[in-house]
């Protein structure tokens, strides 16, 4: 089986690629997000990296976390190395850069939303459907009131619904949305990155960012406890899980 992440540079050394490598779904599990966080932090502090670009091999970005590994079992050991990847994305000391086609759907778009800038195809479909299956999506509840406000945010949270390219630009989630969003990408980093001092730049990505790190680590922290103590103790967070894997309706309790 092929590399969960493919990793690369470009640009002389000073752009560094990484790839999700498991077509169509990409599905975030715990492979694709240890060689994800294992390749940030090998080569994230590079001295005269300019930036990261984020991408996926096929038509989807990411449908998400594993399901399976939601499950009681694993659910704390899945979060805590989740979060792991969502925190060094979040605090990396240059600029993240995301490219997104197709479905980005629940923690696919929990680590884009921790990146800088996001650029997107028309046909991108961006959500965070966890509610329809009993849980929530805890870096979300952090991430997402930080880049496009609490009430739409909320929005997204509650609903569960998808957001087509468009309307995520609207709502502020988005930085660019086009037919190519690799190559849009690549244009940003050339013309905005590029010309940059590698060592200032981290000055400017730390003041920009200090207190948004600050603030949705002690953030994140409370609410993976309300979801590992709280919600996976209810009958409905085991029974939506169980139904999804069982391709069934959920019967829901309100327990």
């Amino acid at each position: 089986m092929s590399d969960p992440v493919r990793v690369w540079f470009e640009r002389d050394g000073r752009l560094l690629r990484l790839r999700l490598n498991r077509p169509k779904a990409n599905v975030l599990d715990a492979a694709m997000i240890s060689a994800l966080d294992a390749a940030l932090a090998e080569h994230g502090g590079k001295p005269g990296l300019l930036g990261i670009l984020i991408d996926a091999e096929g038509p989807h970005f990411s449908f998400g976390v594993s399901v399976e590994e939601h499950l009681l079992a694993q659910c704390a050991a899945m979060l805590s190395g989740f979060h792991r990847l969502v925190l060094r994305v979040l605090g990396s000391p240059v600029p993240v850069l995301m490219a997104v086609r197709g479905q980005c759907l629940g923690g696919g778009l929990e680590l884009i939303s921790a990146g800088h800038l996001i650029f997107a195809s028309p046909d991108a479909r961006l959500g965070q459907p966890e509610i329809q299956i009993g849980v929530f999506a805890p870096a979300a509840s952090c991430l997402l009131p930080e880049r496009i406000g609490l009430a739409a945010a909320e929005d997204m949270l509650i609903s569960g619904r998808l957001l087509a390219a468009e309307e995520a630009f609207r709502a502020g989630l988005l930085t660019e949305v086009a037919a190519d969003p690799e190559a849009a990408a690549l244009e940003y980093f050339d013309k905005h990155l590029a010309p940059k001092s590698a060592s200032s730049l981290r000055f400017a990505v730390r003041a920009a960012r200090e207190a948004l790190v600050n603030r949705v680590t002690a953030r994140l922290a409370e609410v993976e406890h309300l979801y590992l103590t709280e919600l996976m103790g209810t009958r409905d967070a085991a029974e939506g899980l169980e139904a999804f894997l069982a391709k069934r309706p959920a019967q829901w309790s309100g327990t």
